[in-house]
């Protein structure tokens, strides 16, 4: 119970608290004043009586007046004359302390400037304005009228009415006809900022064909309309007063331009002319009637002046024009809070923008009708379930021009149109017209630089994929055409141009897509890829082709050199191979050496004796196993030679079969593909390797490096290698200059078709298509779709197809990657020169033979010459002996010797010498030297047995020697 108590006294006391704070936030009410003295600067009498009896009734309004405050009213005539206008405001208006001035203007009078005073004069004190029936455009500059607002909406809001009129019809193609005053300015750019802003969907989005601003005050209107019977759009939306509307619509008439198939809709005060034609849409103010804007504009302002009762603080308001050093706060609150209003009044729902326009504002929609007559047919009205603007007319009531009820189509469609291409193989080939061949063949067009002006309009011919699809076009949905080449050999890309320094800088678009834009042509028919950034401003016919994004490279050459045969193994197992037949020489002289079996000789089959294997034999025998030659002689004897001699044929049998295998893979079968895998290649991605790659500038294929985030990297590394053509850049893939172009598909299979040494690398990416181009809003959309789509069911595209991009090339390069390479001399070079070193070698080494040969020759011949001499002199020395033992032998005998001394002598001598059955002295020089020469190897030992010396004499034994010395030469 006592917690209850105690929670109940303890929320009091916050509730308490929170009173008293609020309290002190809000302001003192007893210092804000009591009464509010409001200024009325009006027409005529009657308005200055409406206006005081809305101020008198107002204050009986509890809803609007709290209690304890009250309104006067403070009234003026306004005068023709925007000076006295002014000093009476000051006098009799500012003077009574006004918090605000509700203004209108004599419309007889035709006088304007009398309100613009008003505005000045109050503005300058930060008072705040409320005109009921100003509509110029000059109000809503807040520079200017500071403190202005307005319960009519400005002229030019008539633009948002135009633009829902024109999204019920479906006219999305207009010319726009304006005086070129403030207002005609303004409405102008009312309905570009608004159709950019509110309608999104491009295809219903009103275009304008065609601006014509004229001076007020016209004479004449014939020359503008020449211009415009040459436009497609058949929809004009005026802006003029009411004596400039009579001249257009009468030269008009006269143009025959306001019968059947053209549609006129008008402002206010164009709809007031005498001769408005009969079929004219116009709009008219849903209520203008002045006293209705005074009871409004006044319960605005008692609506505002409550809320800042509540929440502001309110000072008094100035009390003449004498101290322009005044500046009153709370007028500009005041008008702040003016422009929040939302009520709703006699006039409908009143509210106001940033400017202090009337928003909200509801229109009837007039049709002249056949005797002249206006005819409500719709209104723009406020929709109070959807809280917004809903426009709503009745069709079949309206009558058009031509006095049909039939709603005209609004645009003209022409016949005769201008085309634009490029050249781009094989889409579209350009042979300029010479003197031996100055006119065009059966399948070409002519197709001169489009606006060339220097006369000669013939000068190229034309011809492709594009062309004869150009033709079926126009067979097809019945028209004729001009074609022209692009003016600058560019598709188009979005350029920022610098205007001047006063106008700044705008986007504008170049090459094909800039003459499209700019209605200089009809058709673009080319390999025009379609992508969102040319389709925001021209339209696109369903794809004639699809493809995508492609690279183009050149297939790598293989690498023959001079040495290409050695390619199928690597250096180390060379170096191996070379190493392993000197080792398997060696250990095989070893074996053989050391072998016990190794060291007898063999009887070969013929009876001759096989040398024992030495080491050069040994390798003769390891090379000749493993270059498959036949080994006639010097192989191993031992049976543990012979066992690794077999091992090492093995290997050599294996490493052959190998190497020849390996060579017919690396020479014959090998055909390189590509170096790069596609757009993910890590090549393309990485700016540091040393791989260059460009497409064209300002093409498709560069807006789309452009959009991808994940390419900026690689796109800021191209972009510096972009190409003006896509020639230029294919013919430096050809020449090596560059590694890969990136370019669109059909014309790189096209390349790669007609060149076999050319590749497409990787899959496709970016997938698109080629269309034909047209003017936004183009009569001709639906039907070359249309058109289109026929073909390709029919087969016609793909008869294009086969005609101008594959020539049946691709089964041609198929076949050529199929068939194995024929070996040139440049693969196998190396061979060639190989054998020729050996020739060269081998003829070196005969010479150096044949050198040291003779050289051994001259030294042979002076042996023999010292042998002969030799020889010679031992002969001479040998018959002179003999000579000395015949003189001797016959002194003896002459001196009487007996025949027992001779006996004597000889047993002697056979006693010395009882095994040589020759005598010594009898042996010629002849048989000595040939004795000589047969001392080697063998028969050594058999010459010396044979040839045994005698033995040295001992000194015991006479001799019997006599003095030569005289004989010896």
């Amino acid at each position: 119970m006592w917690h209850k108590i105690s929670e109940f006294y303890l929320w009091t006391l916050l509730l308490f608290t929170f009173n008293n704070y609020v309290l002190l936030q809000k302001p003192n009410s007893s210092d804000n004043p009591s009464f509010f003295n409001i200024g009325g600067v009006l027409s005529n009498s009657e308005s200055e009586k409406n206006f005081s009896d809305t101020i008198a009734t107002l204050n009986y309004v509890q809803a609007y007046v709290p209690r304890g405050t009250t309104y006067y009213d403070k009234t003026i005539r306004i005068d023709k004359n925007p000076i006295k206008t002014a000093l009476n405001v000051c006098k009799h208006l500012i003077s009574k302390r006004v918090y605000a001035v509700v203004v209108s203007h004599d419309d007889s009078s035709g006088h304007d400037l009398s309100p613009a005073a008003v505005s000045y004069t109050s503005g300058f004190y930060q008072i705040p304005v409320i005109g009921i029936s100003s509509r110029d455009a000059a109000f809503s500059d807040k520079n200017i009228h500071v403190s202005f607002l307005r319960t009519v909406p400005p002229y030019y809001h008539q633009a948002d009415v135009w633009l829902e009129m024109l999204s019920h019809f479906g006219y999305t193609k207009v010319i726009i006809i304006h005086s070129s005053d403030t207002d005609g300015r303004a409405i102008l750019g009312r309905f570009q900022t608004t159709s950019q802003t509110n309608y999104d969907d491009i295809d219903v989005r009103a275009n304008v064909e065609s601006i014509v601003e004229f001076e007020p005050k016209l004479e004449s209107f014939t020359e503008y309309l020449s211009e415009l019977k040459s436009a497609q759009s058949r929809v004009y939306l005026l802006y003029a007063n009411k004596d400039d509307a009579f001249t257009i619509f009468r030269d008009a008439a006269v143009e025959n331009m306001t019968e059947a198939g053209h549609v006129w809709i008008v402002t206010e005060q164009a709809l007031l002319a005498n001769n408005t034609p009969i079929g004219t849409l116009g709009l008219k103010l849903n209520n203008d009637n002045e006293s209705d804007h005074i009871r409004d504009s006044v319960y605005v302002l008692a609506h505002a002046l409550k809320d800042m009762l509540l929440n502001e603080s309110i000072t008094e308001a100035p009390k003449d024009c004498d101290d322009s050093g005044v500046f009153w706060e709370t007028g500009r609150k005041l008008f702040h809070y003016l422009k929040s209003r939302n009520i709703n009044g006699k006039t409908g729902r009143v509210a106001f923008d940033d400017s202090g326009d009337r928003i909200n504002a509801e229109y009837d929609v007039i049709n002249i009708g056949k005797k002249g007559g206006m005819k409500v047919v719709g209104s723009f009205f406020f929709d109070n379930e959807k809280e917004k603007m809903r426009l709503k007319i009745n069709d079949s009531e309206i009558i058009w021009p031509g006095k049909v009820k039939k709603k005209p189509e609004g645009f003209f469609i022409p016949t005769h149109l201008k085309v634009l291409t490029i050249e781009e193989k094989p889409f579209v080939y350009v042979r300029k017209v010479t003197e031996e061949n100055p006119e065009c063949e059966d399948d070409e067009i002519e197709c001169p630089l489009f606006n060339k002006t220097d006369g000669n309009e013939k000068d190229y011919c034309c011809r492709g994929y594009c062309i004869d699809l150009l033709k079926a076009l126009s067979h097809r949905i019945n028209f004729t055409y001009d074609l022209a080449l692009s003016p600058d050999g560019q598709f188009g890309h979005y350029i920022i141009k610098n205007l001047s320094s006063t106008m700044g800088v705008k986007k504008e678009w170049t090459g094909l897509i800039g003459e499209l834009v700019a209605e200089r042509a009809d058709l673009i028919v080319a390999p025009l890829t379609i992508n969102p950034e040319r389709a925001e401003f021209i339209e696109f016919s369903k794809p004639f082709k699809y493809q995508g994004i492609t690279i183009l490279e050149k297939k790598p050459s293989r690498s023959s050199t001079l040495v290409s045969f050695l390619q199928p193994f690597s250096n180390t197992l060379w170096i191996l191979v070379m190493v392993s037949v000197h080792v398997v020489a060696l250990v095989l002289y070893l074996l053989d050496r050391f072998s016990p079996f190794g060291r007898f000789k063999l009887l070969n089959n013929d009876g001759t004796e096989e040398d024992a294997l030495n080491l050069s034999s040994a390798i003769w025998f390891a090379w000749g196993v493993l270059l498959n030659s036949g080994i006639g002689e010097g192989t191993p004897r031992s049976f543990s030679a012979r066992v690794l001699g077999m091992v090492w044929a093995g290997f050599a049998m294996i490493i052959v079969a190998s190497y020849t295998a390996n060579l017919a893979a690396f020479l014959v079968l090998e055909r390189p593909k590509t170096k790069l895998s596609g757009i993910n290649d890590a090549r393309l991605r990485n700016t540091m390797e040393n791989l260059t790659c460009a497409t064209v500038k300002g093409s498709a294929v560069d807006m789309y490096f452009r959009r991808q985030v994940e390419l900026s990297n690689m796109y800021r590394t191209m972009e510096a290698n972009n190409y003006d053509t896509a020639e230029q850049a294919i013919q430096d893939v050809k020449d090596g200059k560059l590694m890969a172009f990136i370019w669109d598909s059909s014309r790189l299979e096209y390349e790669a078709a007609k060149d076999c040494e050319l590749v497409t690398a990787g899959e496709l990416f970016g997938r698109s298509g080629y269309g034909i181009g047209l003017q936004k809003g183009s009569p001709w959309t639906d039907a070359v779709t249309l058109a289109i789509l026929d073909f390709h069911e029919s087969g016609f595209m793909e008869a294009l197809d086969k005609e101008w991009i594959f020539h049946g090339n691709i089964q041609q390069c198929e076949q050529f990657e199929k068939t194995p390479n024929t070996l040139g001399l440049k693969n196998m070079a190396g061979v060639f020169i190989l054998v020729g070193a050996g020739i060269i070698g081998g003829v070196g080494l005969i010479i150096i033979e044949v050198v040291y040969k003779k050289h051994q020759i001259k030294k042979q011949k002076r042996m023999e010459i010292a042998r002969h001499a030799a020889d010679k002199w031992r002969g001479t020395i040998e018959k002179r002996k003999h000579l000395r033992q015949s003189l001797a032998m016959q002194r003896q005998y002459n001196v009487g010797l007996n025949s027992v001394t001779k006996s004597i002598s000889q047993a002697v001598d056979k006693n010395r010498y009882p095994t040589m059955g020759w005598n010594t002295g009898a042996l010629s020089a002849q048989d000595l030297s040939m004795g000589r020469h047969r001392l080697n190897g063998d028969e050594y030992s058999i010459y010396n047995n044979r040839h045994k010396k005698p033995p040295k004499h001992k000194p015991s034994i006479p001799t019997y020697a006599s003095d030569v010395s005289h004989l010896v030469v």
